[in-house]
């Protein structure tokens, strides 16, 4: 199914232009039912993003700063997926022990999963029987009927997705997602583990594993 995807044709969409799409199929009343999002690479580079140049620079303080301003956003944005009759998964594989980008990652994941958005996360050892030769990529399945891959540049930087609309595939992602997903464990148990104990204390400037 992975392969699949990789190999079929759909609508090639530039970073704001996906979003674009995104955003209309969300408020197609059409559209409902369950969204999965499939979250593989364990490093990407979020240019742009104030967290993450945050990040970059050793700030610490000021990265759990900026995520939990987003807070009120994240909440609004959980309540629109509930008022447009769309319910959202995420799952997160992980390779142990975390990348320094996992370590940054996983606190806004943290607060998305307070604001009622649902992650889970999967060790990669139950995914390689899927990557003998790529590793799974990115993906968003709506509605069973729409398929985004993902798609980032060489330096790991958001470039779009590629749109496919077939939901035979979308189908199929789906259900491969949610089999997996139903493996996973919850984000909230994860996070104590692997991660609570790992990243900088407060007030602490640098101490960061290379990005």
């Amino acid at each position: 199914m992975f392969d699949a995807v990789r190999a079929a044709e759909g609508a090639v969409m530039d970073r704001r232009a996906y979003h674009a799409d995104a955003a209309a199929l969300r408020a197609d009343p059409a559209m409902t039912g369950d969204v999965w999002k499939l979250e593989r690479s364990q490093v990407f580079s979020e240019s742009g993003d104030p967290a993450w140049a945050a990040f970059c620079s050793g700030d610490w303080d000021r990265v759990l700063e900026i995520f939990e301003s987003e807070r009120e956003d994240i909440r609004a944005e959980r309540q629109s997926y509930e008022r447009l009759g769309l319910r959202l998964r995420r799952l997160r594989i992980v390779e142990l022990p975390p990348t320094s980008y996992l370590l940054w990652e996983a606190q806004s994941h943290r607060i998305f999963v307070e604001c009622g958005f649902e992650i889970r996360v999967l060790d990669a050892g139950h995914i390689r029987q899927f990557e003998s030769e790529y590793p799974l990529p990115e993906l968003m399945a709506y509605g069973d009927q729409v398929l985004y891959h993902i798609r980032y540049d060489e330096n790991g930087s958001p470039a779009g997705a590629k749109r496919v609309d077939d939901p035979a595939l979308a189908r199929a992602a789906a259900r491969t997602v949610s089999e997996l997903y139903e493996q996973a464990e919850p984000f909230v148990d994860f996070f104590e583990r692997e991660i609570a104990s790992k990243v900088p204390a407060r007030g602490s400037v640098g101490g960061f594993p290379s990005v």
